[in-house]
């Protein structure tokens, strides 16, 4: 295991490029199953997420290569092979295999999901949905047993917006005999990037991005080349840390329609920031405005950048509120923020900030993905040293960290735990 060591107060100048989403990436991967010829995805980001759907996808007889971005997958000789722990356990996204699994074979065995933990995150509504098409679902010593004798296009209206239902239930009606229509989908623009890949496999979907999808069953899906949407939560990261630590930052590879939400709340923070086709300048600002925020489904603004976000209002005059609607247990880097003199607190599904304060150097570890990205930035801006530890949650989601914040001047590295280090996370 390693630790991250940051010294805070460098001055950050440059381009600093995005991957593809990995929102997009952890649901494409799983939905080439569903095809029967090869399949190749361009611009993945090379984050442990993919690595493990990988293995996953050998596991059940893939033929899967990945280099430099571009995974090609072979699903001819796939089967229905059990996967009730192992890798799943370790990837929340696990769960789009049910779907895929269930939209080809009429049949999977996938353990429960892991991933970060953020409170309770349940998949009623996927079950849901593959009980409207016809499938029988239980829960049986810890895995998901869905069986279909087959599978029949239904309209299925989802009691709450989830991008995780809205996806599996696509996977599982691309091939389902008739008409599937889902009410109340969820708008992000990750499904647009599914829906893209499943029609030019041979799907008939309609209406993604808004919230009713059309989804006309065909017999058959075949292998095409895909290349992904970059990643608007890895670009929203890098313009809250340009906010925070940069000197005139630009972000390249954006689709700045994606962000919109943070844009405006940037700016009325009184950083200047001008967008281009494909990029997105973030200037200097001489003095932060503290402004509140509340997390909503998109096009508001996203749960996943609101841990960062909240690291940043640390250095605005005033103080702000931010109030997290999609995720109750999505405060736990508040605790490592206090560490570094942070002037904060949690009040229910809130965060009350007092900014204006200057963070100091300290160890801090990251509970999950979002909350490491958070202490990151809060290194940059703080006086010292900060090490962070938790990097396994860092590593699922942001790739070539340490190099990327290299080239525009954070100076920052990785070291291995020392044993007596070791012997403390343990305990």
């Amino acid at each position: 295991m390693e630790k991250l060591k940051i010294v805070g107060g460098r001055p950050l100048k440059g381009t600093i490029k995005v991957d593809g989403a990995k929102n997009s990436a952890v649901a494409l991967v799983p939905a080439t199953i569903l095809a029967e010829s090869p399949v190749t995805i361009e611009g993945l980001p090379d984050i442990s997420d993919i690595h493990m759907l990988k293995g996953l996808l050998e596991e059940i007889g893939g033929e899967v290569t990945f280099k430099d971005g571009e995974m090609q997958v072979d699903p001819t000789n796939m089967i229905a092979m059990p996967l009730p722990n192992g890798r799943v356990k370790k990837l929340r996204a696990s769960y789009y295999l049910m779907g895929a699994m269930l939209g080809r074979f009429k049949k999977a065995v996938i353990g429960l999901p892991g991933g970060c933990h953020l409170g309770p995150r349940p998949i009623d509504q996927h079950i849901k949905g593959f009980e409207a098409l016809g499938a029988e679902v239980t829960n049986e010593q810890g895995a998901i047993y869905l069986r279909a004798e087959e599978l029949r296009g239904a309209r299925i209206y989802l009691d709450v917006v989830s991008v995780g239902a809205t996806i599996n239930i696509m996977l599982a009606a691309v091939k389902a005999k008739g008409r599937t229509i889902i009410e109340n989908a969820a708008k992000e623009p990750e499904i647009i990037d599914v829906a893209t890949l499943l029609n030019n496999m041979g799907a008939k979907i309609k209406g993604a991005g808004t919230d009713v999808i059309r989804i006309d069953g065909v017999e058959q899906l075949n292998g095409c080349r895909h290349t992904i949407i970059p990643d608007r939560i890895e670009a929203g990261t890098f313009m809250i840390l340009a906010a925070a630590a940069g000197e005139g930052i630009v972000i390249d590879n954006v689709i700045p329609l994606h962000l919109e939400s943070l844009i405006a709340k940037l700016r009325e923070m009184n950083i200047p920031i001008e967008t281009a086709d494909d990029k997105i300048f973030v200037g200097k600002a001489d003095q932060l405005k503290a402004v509140d925020i509340k997390t909503l489904v998109y096009p508001g603004f996203p749960t996943d950048l609101q841990q960062p976000f909240t690291a940043l209002l640390t250095k605005a005059e005033g103080s702000a509120i931010v109030t997290d609607t999609i995720y109750s247990a999505r405060f736990k880097h508040v605790d490592e923020l206090r560490r570094m003199n942070a002037n904060m607190k949690v009040e229910g599904r809130s965060a009350v900030i007092n900014g204006s304060v200057q963070l100091q150097g300290a160890k801090v570890k990251a509970s999950d993905l979002r909350a490491g990205a958070a202490l990151v930035i809060a290194g940059l801006m703080a006086e010292g040293v900060t090490e962070v530890t938790g990097l396994e949650h860092i590593d699922r989601g942001y790739s070539r960290l340490v190099e990327k914040l290299s080239d525009i001047g954070a100076e920052l590295w990785r070291e291995k735990l020392s044993e007596e280090e070791l012997e403390q996370i343990k305990s």
